[in-house]
């Protein structure tokens, strides 16, 4: 039954398929690290399983054409039985990016919406394609600003994600970022054209004494006369060091120690920076299993592991969502390890948003994938409740003179936007994601001047309305919901304000103060 004072979800009245012009059909869009095979079979799997057998077929309830397929990534049930299944898409056996979907079934199989990363039709006149991949791959390396750039073999692809569906090579090149991060840039191409249409970046950039979090509890694995820096309990985490050098220059070791007591809380001990990634990765972990009911990143009981003094005097930390993996760097003159609490959960966040929605990392769905880590990174903070470490609504201030982002007021950084304007869609991600944060501020805390936790806060309206906060508690699941459910690819910050209310309506109803607080707060960002 749906919450009190709840409207019933609406239903979908789609026409039948014609006779013979449909067939089963096609939905979502691979997301760009396609899914390898392997996982592919796991998802569909899964889908299938955790699909009702009399539920009526989504590819003929949609109306797809005949070649258009669909694979099912993954499901969520909601307490009334209704099942949200996520779907790649694929067309004449190409992989369509920006075509993927979620279909709302009730517990009886009947459609009852669909939420689409793009309304156009997914036709081209051939899959034949122009341009030589070769010359593909050349255009992509030359079109990229990273060090030492390698282009792997191009794969034909139908690019929906912007305008009409057009026939397209994807081309992963490979090198360095300026501050020192690995890059995996997906580039698009077009097959017919040659004209590069999209790029878009696969690395997010982001009892054991710690550097920052004081003394903690991390958990670890008898081996022969050692202790290994292993987690069993939270899917094998494990954390190894890369001493100073890149992936592709391993294996590494993990950590082994004669006794169970590790790090002496001082960077000058390689351990130290293990002490503070294993448990910025338990805290996460605890957090999306506690509040949300997900077992790890990919909500599959797995562990992912961490490389701490990754690379040399690499200013950064980040997420690889291709290759499923936490890296942190030492920062200048490895003297500045990207360990803290903040910082481990923003960036595996990311694999939490890589994994549901997939947000492309470009423009508004690229800003809505750094708000979401920057949201979780906060709660994280607040279950922790770490007295060396105190809850805020800041980012990484542990790590330098002043905060990297402001959720209160993101312009206090002097680069993020407050609130939505016509053109936020050039800004990098990191900066167009502060109308998220700041819209989740307003939702979570309210407007106006306050203190917590010793910090001192005070967001303002652009409409100059006050919003009163509904609490951390129903934001969080508010935006978590919205994230693993109604959010595609593609989704903007009008998509955004959309996916939050369909998730603030099944939670707790449209009549409800949640419901009224989550537009309230989009309207205080301008996203009407």
């Amino acid at each position: 039954m749906p919450p009190s004072g709840a409207t019933a979800r609406r239903r979908l009245s789609l026409p039948p398929p014609p006779p013979n012009d449909l067939e089963p059909p096609a939905c979502p869009v691979p997301p760009s690290p396609p899914v390898r095979p392997a996982v592919a079979a796991t998802l569909l799997a899964a889908g299938v399983a955790a699909t009702p057998a009399h539920a009526e077929d989504p590819a003929k309830a949609l109306r797809l054409g005949a070649k258009e397929k669909l694979i099912p990534r993954g499901t969520v049930t909601d307490p009334d039985g209704t099942v949200h299944t996520r779907y790649e898409r694929t067309y004449e056996g190409l992989p369509v990016l920006g075509g993927d979907l979620v279909v709302h079934k009730s517990g009886n199989g009947t459609v009852e919406d669909v939420t689409k990363a793009t309304e156009e039709t997914i036709k081209v006149p051939t899959t034949r394609a122009k341009v030589p991949a070769p010359t593909a791959r050349r255009s992509a390396v030359a079109a990229t600003s990273a060090d030492a750039p390698t282009g792997q073999e191009p794969r034909k692809v139908i690019w929906a994600a912007k305008g009409k569906p057009v026939l397209a090579y994807e081309t992963v090149v490979t090198g360095r970022q300026k501050d020192g991060t690995p890059s995996r840039l997906h580039v698009i191409t077009d097959a017919t054209s040659g004209k590069r249409l999209f790029a878009h970046e696969a690395v997010r950039s982001g009892t054991g004494n710690s550097q920052w979090s004081g003394k903690v509890k991390v958990n670890s694995v008898k081996s022969g006369k050692n202790f290994v820096l292993k987690d069993p309990a939270r899917g094998g985490n494990q954390v190894f060091n890369a001493r100073h050098r890149k992936i592709e220059q391993g294996p590494f070791p993990g950590f082994s120690n004669p006794t169970d007591t590790w790090g002496n809380g001082k960077g000058s001990m390689p351990q130290t920076a293990a002490v503070d990634a294993q448990y910025g990765a338990a805290e996460t972990w605890d957090y999306f299993k506690s509040v949300h009911g997900r077992k790890g990143i990919r909500n599959d009981g797995k562990g992912a592991p961490s490389y701490v003094h990754y690379d040399d005097n690499m200013d950064n930390a980040f997420w690889d969502n291709d290759n499923f993996f936490m890296a942190y760097g030492d920062g200048p003159g490895n003297k500045r390890p990207f360990t803290s609490l903040d910082v481990a959960a923003h960036e595996m966040s990311h694999g939490v948003t890589g994994a549901t929605a997939g947000l492309y990392y470009f423009g508004e769905s690229g800003g809505l994938d750094e708000a979401t880590s920057d949201i979780f990174a906060a709660m994280v903070e607040f279950r922790a409740k770490n007295p060396k470490d105190p809850a805020d609504y800041l980012f990484m201030e542990k790590l330098g003179a002043k905060p990297e982002r402001y959720m209160d007021r993101p312009s206090k950084d002097g680069h993020s936007a407050d609130y939505w304007f016509k053109g936020l869609d050039d800004l990098d991600p990191h900066l167009s994601s502060g109308v998220g944060n700041h819209f989740y501020y307003l939702l979570a805390e309210g407007s106006g001047k306050k203190t917590i936790n010793g910090v001192t806060y005070n967001s303002p309206t652009k409409n100059g309305k006050k919003v009163a906060g509904i609490g951390r508690g129903a934001a969080e699941k508010i935006w978590y919901k919205a994230v693993t459910t109604y959010m595609t690819s593609t989704t903007n910050y009008k998509g955004a304000r959309s996916a939050t209310l369909k998730a603030a309506r099944d939670l707790y109803g449209t009549k409800s103060k949640q419901y009224k607080t989550v537009q309230a707060a989009w309207d205080g960002v301008n996203v009407k």
